[in-house]
């Protein structure tokens, strides 16, 4: 099973810690990414709000990518809504160069009504717009010289001057609603989805990727390796007490103080399921049994809340250094069955 990490950068105004301050923390705990073996490092994009600082996640994964050697770097999402392709292939083929070739890049539509307004963007096409965008954008980071007039996009001979690294970025398509996990494999892409935004129940998780499996299958595509990756809020502890004792209040302001977001609380959280915070314990037998419903690729948001940054980092090592390998050794005893 793939571990990742996501930040989605979320900043508090009014408490202590400065932009610049959550921006260095960020890149520490990309750092200690690297060093403990996690496989991506996600990051969001958002803008015109401190729901997320995150304005262009090309800048911060080409600093990341300055300090980590073996780490990927990871959107989760690249709004393609609110880009143009053109420029989007460029500032993400030189990621991929500064990285070695190490990108992977999410990409999906938006939803936040302040960030339509602020682009001023029509949220009634955003489908339209970001197919579009999505199509144009793949050509030219296979290299392609572009010829293309949509309703969108017009391009005549356009091919970017600085080429991806990687003959071919990874690429993932995010949902916020589970009837779209059939629709994104019907079109033959990997998945990106966070289930505390798009089922009521940890159980539910299996139908969502269930749903995207039969669409990759009707397309071609049933053995895709890593075809989805599933974000929960992670908090690793040494006993469930501990955890809430650490993750409840963070887990809480994140919730209350993001825009447009399901309500919920720490307590929410652990009736429905839908995140990895508890002890070693749980955490072991929550990993099991997502694998258990065929998922392979996991993302831990763990720095949320502005939760102290000691807190962050014991938790990321607890998961890869006590979870994870309890994690692969019951898979293995499983296997060998």
């Amino acid at each position: 099973m793939r571990m990742s990490i996501f930040s989605v950068q979320d900043h508090y105004p009014s408490l202590p810690r400065s932009v610049a301050q959550l921006y260095c923390e960020v890149l520490v705990q990309a750092e200690l990414a690297d060093a403990l073996g996690y496989d991506t490092f996600f990051l969001a994009e958002h803008h015109f709000h401190e729901y997320g600082v995150a304005p262009n996640p090309a800048v911060m994964l080409a600093a990341i990518a300055q300090r980590t050697k073996r780490l990927r770097l990871g959107t989760a999402i690249a709004a393609l809504t609110f880009r143009n392709p053109v420029t989007a292939a460029e500032s993400y083929a030189m990621v991929d160069q500064l990285s070695d070739g190490r990108l992977v890049l999410g990409v999906g539509s938006g939803y936040l009504k302040h960030e339509f307004d602020g682009f001023g963007a029509d949220p009634a096409v955003k489908r339209e717009r970001f197919d579009e965008n999505f199509a144009v954008l793949r050509r030219l980071l296979q290299g392609e010289r572009v010829t293309f007039k949509g309703a969108f996009n017009a391009l005549d001979g356009v091919r970017i001057n600085v080429p991806a690294r990687q003959t071919e970025i990874p690429l993932y398509v995010a949902i916020l609603r589970a009837e779209a996990a059939y629709h994104v494999g019907r079109q033959g892409f990997p998945l990106i989805s966070v289930p505390y935004a798009s089922v009521e129940r940890f159980e539910d998780v299996a139908t969502l990727v269930a749903e995207h499996r039969r669409g990759l299958a009707e397309s071609g595509r049933a053995e895709m390796d890593d075809a989805a990756v599933i974000c929960f809020h992670t908090h690793v502890a040494e006993s469930e007490a501990e955890a809430r004792r650490i993750a409840a209040e963070p887990f809480d302001r994140y919730v209350a103080t993001r825009l447009y977001a399901k309500r919920s609380t720490y307590d929410d959280a652990m009736r429905n399921g839908l995140s990895l915070m508890g002890s070693v314990d749980t955490v072991v037998d929550k990993l099991m049994a997502l694998h258990d419903m065929g998922i392979g690729h996991v993302m831990a948001l763990q720095n949320f809340g502005a939760m102290p940054e000691a807190d962050v980092h014991r938790s990321m090592r607890l998961l890869m250094q006590e979870v994870m390998p309890r994690v692969e050794a019951r898979i293995a005893a499983h296997r060998a069955a």
